[in-house]
């Protein structure tokens, strides 16, 4: 009998608990998400102009301003008369961000301006334009 149970205690100490591996795997993938920087989207592709001197920024309202001279906030297309209460809504959401205007290389300077102004009203100091750097 005393076999049998030596035996059983054999079995039972060859297992092997995977508990704080697991453990270990859940607190790497809460460190990944937590620290994992979201890339904001315009929410229309554009073909940004090159610059030889080009800085990056970590923007939270991006403006578009597509080829056709469309204005694009937060992935919506946006009324130019309304651009300024669009960033006003974002801009209380986050006081200290800057502006960053996405304008497409083919775009007129005319929309770029009225959307620069619009924020600069606004008492936004930190207004940039995007750039490809070459």
């Amino acid at each position: 009998m005393s076999s049998r149970k030596s035996s059983a205690d054999e079995d039972l100490g060859a297992t092997i608990d995977l508990t704080p591996m697991l453990d270990v795997v859940f607190i790497m993938l809460i460190f990944f998400i937590v620290t994992a920087t979201f890339i904001k989207e315009p929410g229309v592709e554009i073909d940004r102009p090159d610059a030889n001197t080009a800085a990056v920024k970590n923007a939270k309202i991006l403006v578009a301003i597509n080829a056709d001279n469309k204005v694009w906030i937060d992935k919506n297309e946006v009324d130019p008369q309304f651009v300024k209460d669009q960033i006003e809504l974002l801009m209380a959401e986050n006081p200290k961000s800057p502006v960053i205007i996405q304008a497409d290389a083919k775009s007129s300077i005319k929309t770029l301006n009225e959307v620069a102004q619009a924020a600069r009203s606004l008492g936004i100091l930190d207004v940039s334009i995007a750039v490809q750097k070459e």
